[in-house]
């Protein structure tokens, strides 16, 4: 088994050194995206917990996208909330409405801060998720140079 590591075109940069997806086995597990309006980490975060998980579930599905796959199929998500009682049902309402079926299995959980150095500033969460290729499906190649690290 040889992992592909995904670098996907119009998804943020990661704040620190690792891919936006890797792949192996069949599975695909996606880093935790931060609420960045554009690919700059430097960006302004939308105002308010809506905003920034509507602009979360964008990036996931950047990153999904970009590996050829969608949210249908998402078996798992950890949702991080830096202010999980102020932000909870709110966040909730806006994550189920990306789901036209039963939500995957969600782990959410409170956290004092949810990221790196002041990537961390003005955030009220982030999300991750993990999902499976359906059978038959086979992983994109891409040349290394493009989308993969090696």
């Amino acid at each position: 088994m040889t992992p592909i590591f995904h670098m996907i075109s119009g998804a943020p940069d990661p704040v620190a050194p690792f891919s936006h997806a890797v792949e192996a086995d069949g599975w695909v597990f996606v880093t935790g995206q931060m609420p960045f309006a554009s690919t700059s980490t430097d960006a302004p975060y939308p105002e308010g917990i809506e905003a920034q998980t509507r602009q979360v579930m964008k990036n996931l599905e950047t990153v999904l996208a970009g590996c050829g796959l969608g949210l249908a199929n998402v078996l798992s998500v950890r949702i991080f909330l830096t202010h999980f009682e102020a932000d909870y049902d709110a966040m909730n309402a806006v994550y189920a409405s990306y789901f036209a079926r039963k939500a995957p299995g969600t782990h959410l959980c409170g956290r004092y801060r949810t990221g790196k150095g002041r990537a961390g500033r003005d955030r009220h969460g982030r999300a991750a998720l993990n999902r499976e290729r359906p059978t038959g499906d086979q992983p994109i190649t891409r040349p290394a140079a493009a989308t993969c690290r090696p």
